[in-house]
């Protein structure tokens, strides 16, 4: 990744406190070549973050189909995952989306918008806005309504 998506994440990572820890684990992309279709390469990726994600006692997938949260129900949302006691995985799919097998294993779908966004951008956003989500449940003056 550019540096400037490492130290964007890393800048939210290191504002949030030490019991929500959020940790970055990278899944490289299948080789895409002529001889891999696409469905046995996003079969591959499938296998690889339900590996990572294996042991979460909450798996929700980052997809466009997915549920829109207003800054405070992300808040909300927070919350309740935070209640939940154990990890969360969030999953964000390739350039070709996710394979079906990993959105049946979701107990729940995000959607961050209708945008299109780069990937390396999403887990920067990702971390602010739960950096913000954070910072509305503890009365941090970081988010203004």
């Amino acid at each position: 990744m550019p540096d400037w998506v490492n130290a964007g994440f890393q800048e939210y990572q290191r504002r949030l406190p030490p019991h929500i820890k959020l940790q970055l684990t990278e899944i490289p992309l299948p080789k895409r070549r002529a001889s891999l279709a696409l469905d046995k390469s996003l079969a591959q990726e499938a296998d690889a973050l339900l590996k990572a994600a294996a042991g979460a006692q909450r798996i929700i997938a980052l997809d466009v189909a997915g549920k829109q949260f207003s800054t405070r129900q992300l808040a909300d949302q927070l919350d309740e995952w935070l209640g939940l006691g154990g990890d969360v995985a969030l999953l964000i799919g390739g350039p070709d989306g996710l394979d079906a097998r990993v959105l049946e294993h979701c107990q729940q779908r995000w959607s961050l918008g209708k945008l299109t966004l780069p990937h390396p951008l999403v887990r920067v956003v990702l971390a602010e806005q739960l950096y913000r989500a954070h910072s509305i449940l503890v009365g941090h003056p970081y988010h203004r309504e």
